[in-house]
């Protein structure tokens, strides 16, 4: 453990952590977003409830699962710590000049993204994963093929206002706080260099749109189309 406080206890070192656990989480959604677009599967939801199983079942994907939540809590906790940091450092408010020249919206709003994409995640987890694996307020069925109906559920949530508008203003914010935090990434591994960084900064931003849209297709397609 004393290895881990030495590397990550500078403030290079919590960007490195929060840069390593940033990259992590990218590429978890990557995956999820691929499984989740079974839901447009013609079958009464028989792909997306086999999905559902088989990320609740798989002995990896639940080993995996628990980097994700301990990621998640070191993304959150060392972003506080940092911003806690930067106040601290300019213990005097002043004014900045030209702010919108220097600094995009977006790295000037992290700390504001971040808790909106948190709370986004933890919608997320008590509407399907506390439901799915603990119980709640719904009552499962199973479907033609004996899975858990959790598609009904997904139904369900996204056929009110309520469900669409808020995942809708999550995903937005989740599209602001990947466009620079993709780059930024990348950046504080050491990866900034005139060849590269254009590219890298292009990518991001096409999956920073590209990733929202996705997820946001889906509560759309439930609300006008199911």
């Amino acid at each position: 453990m004393g290895w881990f406080i030495k590397i990550f206890g500078s403030s290079l070192g919590k960007k490195l952590l929060m840069s390593l656990t940033g990259l992590f989480l990218i590429s978890f959604l990557t995956v999820h977003l691929i499984g989740n677009l079974s839901v447009f599967s013609q079958d009464g939801g028989l792909a997306f409830n086999a999905y559902a199983k088989f990320m609740s079942t798989n002995p990896l994907i639940s080993t995996v699962s628990y980097l994700l939540y301990a990621s998640i809590i070191l993304h959150v906790i060392v972003a506080i710590v940092l911003t806690s940091a930067n106040k601290s450092a300019r213990p005097v408010k002043y004014k900045q000049l030209n702010a919108k020249d220097n600094s995009s919206w977006e790295s000037r709003s992290m700390a504001l993204l971040g808790i909106l994409v948190l709370a986004f995640i933890l919608l997320h987890l008590k509407d399907f994963w506390w439901q799915y694996k603990f119980g709640g307020s719904y009552q499962f069925s199973e479907d033609a093929n004996g899975n858990r109906d959790i598609y009904a559920l997904v139904i369900q949530q996204f056929s009110t206002t309520f469900g669409l508008a808020s995942y809708l203003i999550g995903l937005l914010a989740l599209f602001f706080h990947l466009k620079h935090g993709f780059q930024s990434a990348f950046q504080t591994l050491g990866i900034n260099h005139n060849k590269y960084t254009p590219a890298i900064k292009n990518i991001g931003l096409a999956y920073s749109i590209i990733v929202p849209l996705c997820f946001a297709s889906m509560p759309v397609y439930v609300y006008f189309f199911k």
